[in-house]
C-alpha cells in the first residue's frame, strides 16, 4: 500500500528502545508525534531536527490523570490523532517466588494499567474522529512463557486479553487495533531498563539453563521495526497480532499444538466436570 497522507501519533516510552525508533520512523517521513518519556532530555535531539513535528511530553503511564492531560495536549497540538503506541513498559526477571509484591505490582502497574490509561484517554479523540490504530506493544511473552519472567508474562498476557476484548468492542467505530508480539531485540530491555528481583539459589539451574538459551538467540534490528511498523499502520487491514522477529513464527505453532493436544487428551474429563460421560 502506497503511503499518501501524514499521520499524527502518541508513543509511550519514546525515549529509547522501540519507542526510540517508532518515533524516528515516523517523523523521518514527515508524521507528526507526541512523544513521551520520563526524561524528556532524551528527546532534544528530535526536537532540534524535527522542531514542530515532534511534541515532547514528559509522562509517566502509571499517573492516569498525568496520561489524560498528555494525551489532551498532544490532541490540542495536532488536532487529531491517527496513531496511538503503548510502548511504555519494561522487564522483570525473576522466579515466581522471588518476587515481591511491590514488583510485581509496579510491572502490572506500568505494562498493563499504563497502556488502559492511554488507551481509555486516546478513544474519546478516536470515537468523535471515527478513526485511529491503537498499537500495543505486547511479545512473544503474551502468548508463550518461560521460566524467570513470570511477573513480566502475566502483564502482557494481561495486555493480550484486554486488547482482543478492546478490539471487538471498537471494530464498529473506524478503530483499529494491532499487538505487536516482539521476539529479541537490539533494546536495552535486557539491560538497564530491566528490574531483577532478589535470587534465591534453588532457582540457580534455572537461570544456568536460561542464559545458555539466550546466548544462542539472534536479536533483532530495531531500526528495521521502526520500518515494519509503518507497513502496519498504512495497511487498510491491519492484523490483530503480528510478530516482530522470527522466533515467534518458530517456536508458537509448536506450543499452540502441543495446547490443542493436551485439551484433546483430557476432553474425557473436560466433558464429566460439565456432567455428561464421554461417548
Amino acid at each position: 500500500m502506497e503511503y499518501t497522507m501524514s499521520k499524527v501519533w502518541f508513543i509511550s516510552g519514546a525515549g529509547r528502545g522501540f519507542g526510540r525508533r517508532f518515533t524516528e520512523a515516523a517523523l523521518s517521513r514527515g508524521d507528526k508525534v507526541a512523544a513521551t518519556a520520563r526524561n524528556v532530555a532524551a528527546l532534544d535531539d528530535l526536537v532540534a531536527a524535527y522542531v514542530e513535528a515532534v511534541l515532547p511530553l514528559e509522562l509517566d503511564v502509571t499517573d492516569r490523570s498525568a496520561v489524560f492531560e498528555s494525551v489532551a495536549r498532544a490532541k490540542e497540538q495536532f488536532g487529531r490523532l491517527d496513531v496511538i503506541v503503548n510502548n511504555a513498559g519494561y522487564g522483570l526477571f525473576g522466579a515466581v517466588e522471588e518476587l515481591s509484591e511491590e514488583q510485581l505490582r509496579r510491572q502490572l502497574e506500568t505494562n498493563v494499567f499504563g497502556a488502559v490509561w492511554v488507551t481509555q484517554a486516546a478513544l474519546p479523540h478516536l470515537r468523535a474522529q471515527g478513526s485511529g490504530h491503537i498499537v500495543q506493544i505486547s511479545s512473544v511473552g503474551g502468548v508463550a512463557a518461560g521460566p524467570l519472567l513470570g511477573g513480566y508474562h502475566a502483564s502482557k498476557w494481561a495486555l493480550e486479553g484486554l486488547s482482543e476484548a478492546l478490539a471487538q468492542e471498537v471494530a464498529g467505530l473506524g478503530i483499529k487495533v494491532t499487538l505487536v508480539e516482539p521476539s529479541a531485540f537490539e533494546t536495552d530491555w535486557i539491560g538497564s531498563s530491566a528490574v531483577r528481583a532478589e535470587p534465591l539459589s534453588v532457582y540457580e539451574p534455572v537461570r544456568e539453563r536460561l542464559a545458555q538459551l539466550m546466548a544462542g538467540s539472534e536479536a533483532g534490528d530495531p531500526t528495521a521495526a521502526g520500518q515494519a511498523l509503518l507497513e502496519i499502520v498504512d495497511s487498510e487491514n491491519p492484523p490483530l497480532r503480528v510478530f516482530f522477529g522470527t522466533a515467534g513464527n518458530h517456536l508458537v505453532p509448536n506450543i499452540y499444538a502441543d495446547r490443542l493436544k493436551t485439551w484433546s487428551d483430557w476432553a474425557d474429563v473436560s466433558l464429566r466436570a460439565q456432567g455428561g460421560r464421554a461417548a
